[in-house]
C-alpha cells in the first residue's frame, strides 16, 4: 500500500472520528430538551433499547465469537455505563449542556489516575498536570461566588467518575473479546437497569414525540453509528490520535449549547472551559500508549 493511499486513509478516519465527536457533542442540548418533558430513567430506558435493537444483528452475526464470561463482563461494564449516563442526565435537569460539556470530558484526565491506581503504578507528569489544569478549570466554571456549587455540576462530575471508571474497566474486560457482542452487551444492560429503576420509581409513562426524537437519534446515531464509524475508523489511527480528536467533544457541546440552545457562559467561564480542555488534552496525551481499550472513549 502506497504513503499516499495511507494518507488518505487516514484523513478519512480522523474526520470520521470527527464526526462521531460532533454528534457525541450533540447530544447535551438534546437530552437536556428531552428530560425537560419526560422522565429520566424511562428516557434512559427507550435510548437504550433503541440502540440495543440497532445493534443486535451486528452482534447475532458474531455469535460464534461468544463466551461464556462475556455476559458479566457485559454487565460489570454496564452498570458502570448506566451510572455515568444516569449521573449526566440528571444532571443536565441542573446545569447548562456547555458547563456538562467540558465536565463529563473530565473522564479523559481521570482514566490515567485510575489506570495508575488499579496497575499500582504512578502517573505520569502529564496525566499529573493534567489533572491539575481541569480541576482549576472545574472550579472556575463550576464555583459560584459564595464557593458553591451547583448540584447539577455534582451530579456530572460523578458521571466523568463513572464513564472514567467504566473506560478503565473495559481496559480489563476487553482484549480478547469481539466488541460487537461485549458493546451489545452492555447497552442492553443500560436498557435493563434503566427500565427496572423506572417501574420501581413510577413507572414508564407514555412517550411524547420531543423523546421520541431525542431517543431515536441518540440511540441510533449518538450510540449504534457512532460506533460503527469508531471502530472502523480506528483501524487507520492510533489511540492515541483518537483521544485527542474526542477532545473536542466539549467544544462542540459548548457550540451547540451556545448557537442552539442559546446559553452563555462568564468571562470565568470561558477561562474555565478553557483549562479543562487543556487539561483533557494533556490527559489524551498521558493515554498516547495505552492499549486501544484504554486509550479510545469506547463510551457508546
Amino acid at each position: 500500500m502506497s504513503d499516499r493511499v495511507r494518507a488518505g486513509r487516514r484523513l478519512a478516519a480522523d474526520l470520521a472520528l470527527l464526526l462521531v465527536t460532533a454528534i457525541w457533542g450533540s447530544t447535551f442540548v438534546l437530552v437536556k430538551d428531552a428530560v425537560a418533558q419526560y422522565p429520566v430513567l424511562p428516557f434512559l430506558a427507550l435510548r437504550f433499547a433503541v440502540a440495543a435493537v440497532a445493534l443486535a444483528p451486528a452482534a447475532w452475526q458474531a455469535r460464534r465469537h461468544l463466551r461464556r464470561s462475556d455476559l458479566p463482563a457485559g454487565l460489570a461494564a454496564g452498570a458502570l455505563l448506566f451510572a455515568g449516563y444516569a449521573f449526566q442526565t440528571f444532571g443536565l435537569q441542573e446545569t447548562s449542556a456547555s458547563k456538562a460539556g467540558f465536565i463529563t470530558g473530565l473522564s479523559v484526565v481521570l482514566v490515567p489516575l485510575f489506570v495508575a491506581l488499579l496497575w499500582r503504578r504512578l502517573p505520569t507528569r502529564r496525566a499529573l498536570l493534567g489533572t491539575g489544569l481541569a480541576t482549576v478549570g472545574l472550579a472556575l466554571l463550576s464555583l459560584n461566588a459564595d464557593w458553591s456549587i451547583q448540584p447539577g455540576d455534582l451530579l456530572v462530575l460523578a458521571c466523568a467518575f463513572s464513564f472514567a471508571g467504566h473506560i478503565t474497566a473495559l481496559g480489563a474486560l476487553a482484549p480478547g473479546r469481539d466488541p460487537r457482542i461485549l458493546t451489545l452487551a452492555q447497552v442492553a444492560t443500560v436498557a435493563l437497569l434503566s427500565a427496572a429503576a423506572s417501574l420501581l420509581t413510577g413507572g414508564l409513562p407514555p412517550v411524547p414525540a420531543a423523546a421520541w426524537g431525542a431517543a431515536l437519534f441518540t440511540g441510533l446515531a449518538a450510540t449504534a453509528l457512532a460506533f460503527f464509524i469508531q471502530t472502523a475508523a480506528q483501524r487507520f489511527t492510533t489511540p492515541g490520535h483518537t483521544a485527542l480528536i474526542f477532545t473536542a467533544e466539549p467544544v462542540f457541546a459548548a457550540l451547540f449549547g451556545v448557537c442552539v440552545a442559546g446559553e452563555r457562559l462568564a468571562a470565568r467561564g470561558w477561562l474555565g472551559s478553557a483549562a479543562i480542555l487543556a487539561g483533557v488534552v494533556l490527559g489524551a496525551l498521558a493515554q498516547a500508549g495505552e492499549a486501544p481499550a484504554k486509550a479510545a472513549r469506547q463510551v457508546p
